[in-house]
């Protein structure tokens, strides 16, 4: 999915959500949740879209219309340490496409 096909999935009210998820390497790549599945956000060549941070996000799709987003990180303390028992989960902290300034 490119960015020219999320914003018409969005304008027709298709995006159940977006997350933003946190990679090791400081990157984050954009999988977007629809009804039927998941998309993977891709550049213009068919790569995935490697993203700098949730204003990075904002400014790429800033003529978008709204939509849920989560930034979902992933809790590498928990899983290297075993502190917790049973299954782990990732932090997701939602947040706005809106402009923070």
């Amino acid at each position: 999915m490119n960015v020219q096909m999320l914003t018409e999935l969005a304008e027709r009210g298709a995006i159940r959500e977006l997350e933003l998820l946190s990679l090791e390497g400081g990157f984050y790549i954009a999988r977007v949740t629809l009804d039927d599945g998941e998309l993977t956000l891709l550049d213009d060549h068919g790569k995935t879209l490697r993203l700098r941070s949730t204003t990075h996000l904002r400014d790429l799709l800033q003529r978008v219309p709204p939509f849920p987003c989560v930034l979902v990180q992933q809790c590498v303390h928990d899983e290297m340490c075993g502190t917790r028992n049973g299954p782990i989960g990732a932090l997701r902290i939602p947040f706005s496409l809106a402009a923070t300034h």
